[in-house]
């Protein structure tokens, strides 16, 4: 994540401000809209002419790379997610967090809490992300958590799109299930998009855990940390790619006709 890291965070600013403005934007304006000394403006585009994201002329005037911009674009998204997730996980409840607890707790017990298979837990060994409990829990039950502490991380997702031929050009009977096991193996989070998905999957011995509203269904679960398998009839497809698109998701296009 690009906040972790100062160094990263601005030169993510520099190189958006030089995009916008480009290429007659002056070093001390930079500095003026990010906060930071013209000094350090000009440190930091030496570093970004010599990584390769920045063009100079040598006049002062600077043009961002394709390398440079497929760097912003990266970490834009990586924001975009970050940001959907404080709105959705974190605003909604800034007084509480609810969590399942790992055991029995107390009120007022100190527990650390991390996200599992897109579910929020609380535990009681020590933890980056803490919090102070309101009542009283038993092992499995939901625990209100407050006085929150840290910023619970997500891992890292994966979404793989199988596509399957419509009925008409063979449907289920056209799948590779060799391939198509393969795909499935590991997937926590599996979705079908038409009937000819549905019964792919099941001749594999899967069964989906979502079948209507997958499209939406897979974009929540990669904002809270779930890799997903979507098998979809082939002219579904492109419709699921938009939305994956709109929320800055990387995939993976399989294709699973024989």
């Amino acid at each position: 994540m690009i906040l972790r890291s100062k160094k990263e965070s601005t030169s993510f600013q520099i190189l958006v401000e030089i995009a916008a403005h480009q290429p007659d934007v002056r070093q001390k304006e930079i500095a003026d809209r990010i906060g930071i000394t013209p000094q350090a403006v000009s440190e930091y585009i030496k570093d970004l002419v010599s990584e390769g994201y920045l063009f100079s002329d040598g006049r002062v005037r600077y043009r961002v790379t394709k390398k440079g911009v497929e760097w912003v674009l990266e970490h834009a998204m990586e924001l975009k997610k970050y940001a959907r997730f404080v709105m959705e996980d974190i605003v909604s409840h800034v007084s509480v967090a609810t969590a399942i607890a790992r055991e029995r707790f107390d009120k007022g017990q100190k527990v650390s809490l991390r996200m599992d298979n897109g579910l929020l837990y609380a535990s009681p060994e020590e933890g980056e992300v803490t919090g102070i409990t309101i009542s009283g829990a038993g092992e499995g039950e939901d625990v209100g958590v407050t006085d929150l502490r840290g910023m619970i991380g997500l891992p890292e997702v994966s979404i793989t799109i199988c596509k399957v031929p419509r009925v008409e050009r063979g449907g289920s009977r056209g799948v590779d299930y060799g391939m198509l096991k393969r795909y499935s193996r590991g997937k926590p989070y599996i979705a079908a998009i038409g009937v000819e998905a549905l019964i792919a999957l099941r001749k594999v011995d899967v069964e989906p855990n979502i079948l209507f509203g997958a499209r939406e269904s897979v974009v929540e679960a990669a904002f809270h940390g779930l890799s997903s398998l979507v098998v979809s009839v082939d002219e579904e497809v492109p419709t699921l790619l938009n939305r994956l698109e709109e929320e800055g998701l990387n995939y993976e296009v399989v294709d699973l006709s024989k």
